[in-house]
This record gives structure tokens, sequence and C-alpha cells, in this order.
């Protein structure tokens, strides 16, 4: 991925450089705070609300998800005794797809954010006919599915009739990152950069803009859609009312920063974020489309586009936060690798976590998830282990469909917050046959956002990254191959009933 054009910013102004990582997920908001060294000066989390008020939608109040942002950084800031004049610059890297419309003239939000799980619109995609969703595909890389911005944004368009704020040229339609952006400028800049723009199905990867068919096809208004940008750019600065006026110098979606946080800069590097949801993410040589279900997406760069192959598993750690918000089995987030090993195994227990469908390889938003095979021996134990498996399982369907589109991998670099459960990284490494690399560090969104920050305000150079990437923990495959068959053979199996649960 290309670096270059880093636009030389006064930095005679600031003490020590420190950069500001916003990593906007899709339950709490985070700010990081790195040196130039690399180092971790600050952090805080602050989560947020989700409402779901009928079945497969979700939402979030977008000035509540703002506040939480603001105040995660202020947090991090009075931990460490400093202020917004101590800080060289921020980066912004956001959940993705998820979107709203504000006001231009005041600001105002007018909608909920339509979360990227939701699945409202779910059936206007699959009316689409074969043609429009080829050429859909051929336009932004991605499949014809309601995961994506368009037909959320479409739906915003006609519930909240905004057609007419268009028409005066006072309506905003976004994403969360110029969401964010807007407030922390005081709407003094509405952009938003290549990668988030490259996951709302509006946008032409080929030519890197707006498509006027797209817009046509889901009713968006052109001039209701944010400026696009390079990742590494200046974009604005912070409103002097926050007490400095911070360069924003770099924005991406959390998961093209992740790549970037991993050191994923070449062909055949790959990583894998264990977060909600799980995502692979590959750099590839030139844009093109996968023939087995992976999305072409664009990459991180600060000047030329750049590509890179992705696959979408919808629920990663959501599946633990179920078990821990729904059936009570466990209080925390971690209790899950302790519970998991009280067992060997899941005895023949599958649980397919199609909540929300299923996405790569498969893009079926009708199947449901499913616990099969359980017997009166069946406990928690079975079940939290179970539930570790079915997200590696589903992440080795991803990299089979990489493999079947001729991708040779090495090495899977992993990170998100479940990639800290040793167990669930030994059942990825066994089920997919490679070996998986932890690095130290394993915040690598944040990291990455923050990396790009400063290369583009100069603080540091590709090299000194290159060094910082090294230390980690190896996972290395331990499984009989037969194994790792029966385990694979038996997943299918429940993989057929939980798409055939509609027919």
């Amino acid at each position: 991925m290309s670096h270059h054009n880093a636009l030389p910013i006064s930095k005679a102004k600031h003490s020590g450089a420190l950069i500001a990582a916003l990593d906007q997920g899709t339950t709490s908001s985070r700010t990081l705070i790195f040196n130039g060294d690399n180092q971790l000066i600050a952090s805080s989390q602050i989560e947020f609300n989700q409402s779901f008020p009928h079945n497969d939608w979700h939402e979030q109040d977008a000035n509540e998800l703002w506040q939480s942002q603001l105040t995660s950084l202020e947090q991090a800031l009075s931990k460490a005794g400093l202020h917004w004049s101590d800080l060289a610059g921020i980066g912004i890297c956001n959940q993705r797809e998820s979107c709203l419309a504000w006001q231009r003239s005041t600001g105002k939000a007018l909608t909920p954010v339509i979360v990227w799980q939701d699945r409202r619109t779910s059936q206007r995609m699959q009316a689409l006919g074969q043609q429009q969703r080829e050429r859909l595909e051929s336009l932004t890389g991605l499949k014809a599915d309601s995961y994506f911005s368009a037909s959320k944004m479409e739906w915003l368009m006609a519930e909240f009739q905004l057609e007419p704020l268009a028409e005066l040229n006072d309506l905003c339609l976004g994403t969360i990152d110029s969401w964010l952006l807007w407030q922390l400028t005081a709407g003094q800049c509405f952009a938003t950069d290549q990668t988030n723009a490259s996951r709302t199905l509006l946008y032409d990867i080929k030519q890197g803009a707006w498509h006027p068919e797209l817009l046509a096809e889901f009713n968006i208004p052109g001039n209701a859609l944010a400026e696009v940008k390079p990742s590494m750019h200046l974009y604005g600065h912070s409103h002097p009312s926050f007490g400095a006026q911070v360069p924003i110098v770099a924005m991406a979606g959390d998961q093209q920063a992740a790549a970037f946080g991993q050191g994923c800069w070449q062909p055949g590097q790959a990583k894998v974020t264990y977060g909600t949801g799980c995502f692979l993410l590959m750099p590839s040589e030139q844009m093109s489309l996968s023939r087995h279900g992976l999305l072409t997406t664009l990459a991180c760069t600060s000047g030329p586009l750049a590509y890179a192959l992705e696959g979408s598993v919808f629920m990663g750690g959501a599946l633990v936060q179920w078990l821990r918000d729904n059936l009570g089995i466990i209080q925390q987030a971690s209790d899950i690798e302790p519970l998991a090993r009280t067992v060997n195994q899941a005895d023949d227990l599958i649980c397919v976590p199609a909540f929300a469908g299923l996405g790569t390889p498969y893009w079926d938003p009708s199947a449901r998830g499913l616990l099969v095979g359980m017997t009166r021996a069946t406990n928690k134990g079975h079940i939290a282990y179970a539930c570790l498996e079915a997200i590696a399982q589903q992440c080795t369907d991803v990299l089979e469909a990489a493999r079947a589109d001729g991708l040779q991998l090495k090495q899977i670099r992993v990170d998100g917050g479940a990639c800290n459960n040793d167990l669930l990284m030994q059942m990825q490494a066994d089920l997919c046959g490679l070996q998986l690399f932890r690095p130290t560090q394993s915040e690598s969104t944040a990291q990455g956002i923050a990396w790009m920050a400063g290369l583009q305000l100069q603080l540091f150079d590709q090299q000194q990254l290159n060094g910082w990437l090294a230390s980690g923990r190896l996972f290395k495959p331990s499984l009989s191959p037969t194994k790792v068959m029966r385990k694979r053979q038996q997943w299918q199996r429940a993989l057929s009933r939980a798409r055939d649960w509609h027919q």
C-alpha cells in the first residue's frame, strides 16, 4: 500500500508527538492515546445503548454515540493529565456500514443510526434481479445485501421523508466516521474516506467516485453524500471550543484500520479481527472480484486506490455477548474460556450462530441460528465450547473461500477482543491448518489509525512500523487431519440445516 503524499503539518506547537485514536465500535466508543514511540499512554472505553425495536432491527442513538466518543476522548486525556492542545493529531476509525441522516444547517440528527447488523431491508435486497445484482457487484465489489449502507439510507429517506431537505441542500446522509468528523469540526467538514465509502454499495471502486446509477437505484440524493478523501489526509481541525484546533489526519473503516495496524500491506498477508463480528482482510494486487463469496473493498492509502479481499462473519464476539446477556450462562465475556475448558470438547454439539443470517461465503439472510446435537449430558461447558468452535468454524469457511480464489496464505495475524482467548486461537489454528500470529499489542484497529495519523504527520516512518510489528505469540495447528475433517463435515451438515430453516 502506498504511503506517499504525506502532508507536512507544523508540529512545532505540540509538546510531544501524541496521537488520539478514536475507535468507534458497534457496542462501545474508545479512545487510545499513543506517543511517537508507539507506546499507549492512556485509554478509555464507554459502552452505549443498543436498541432492537423489532425483530431484525438494530439501532443506536446518534447523539449518545457521539457523546460516548467525546467522553472517552476527554477521559483518556484527563487520565494522562493532558489537554486537547497536547495532541499532535487525531485519527478516526469506526464501525462500517452503519449510517444516519442529519440536518446540514443545524447539525441535528434526524434519524437513529441504523447499525450494520440490521436486516430490516433484506427483502428489498432479495427482490433485486440477477442482472442488477451482478451490476452492483461489478461496480462496488460488494454483494447485494442489506448489510451495506445503501438500502439503509434509502429506508431512512422514505421513512423520515427527507427528500424536501435534500432539495434544499440541507441534508447529510453519512456513515459514522463522517458524523464524528462533523461533530469534531462543528459542521465545518462533511467528508468520508475511501474505505468507508467503499462499504455503502454506492461507490464505484474502480473510478473512486459515487456512481449516478447506484444513487438512482437506491433513490439517494448525491448532494446529501460526503466528499470522499484518501484515508491519510488532512480532513480539518477540531473546533477551538474543545480547547484546541487539532488536525484530524486519518480516517478509515475499522477493518481496514486493523489490517494496517497488523502490517498487512502485501498480498499473501491476512488478518482476522475478532470483534462483534469477525473480519478477514487480505491485500490484493488489483481490483478483482471473488468467485467464492468474498468482497472486494478498498484498503487504506494516502494516494491512489488500493484493493483488498474481505470476508465478513456477522456473529463473533456478539455470540459471547448473547451467552452473557440473553442466556446468563456467563457473567462477563472473559468467563467463556474457563467455562469451555471444563469439558474436553463439545461432544458433537454444534452451534450455528446465524442470528442475522450468514455472511461470507454464503450471503444467506434467511438462515437462522441453531444448536444441534444436544443430549441429557449437555451442560453449560459444552455450549460455551460449541460457541467458541462456531466462531472458528465460520472464519475457516472464509479462509477456505480465499484459498478457492487462489490466494496463497502463509500465516494469519489476529486481533480484536476475542483473540485474547487462547482456546479460541488454538481452535482456529487447528481448523484452518495455518499458523496464527497474535501481536503483543492486540489493539490493531486503534493502532492502525494512530499509525496512519503518525505517517501523515511525519512523526515516524514505514521502517519504524515494521520494527513495532515483531513481538507476539504463535499458535500452530496441532489437530490430526482426520479430526479436522470430521469437525468440518459436522459443521457443514449443521450449516445446511440452519439454511433450510425457511424452506
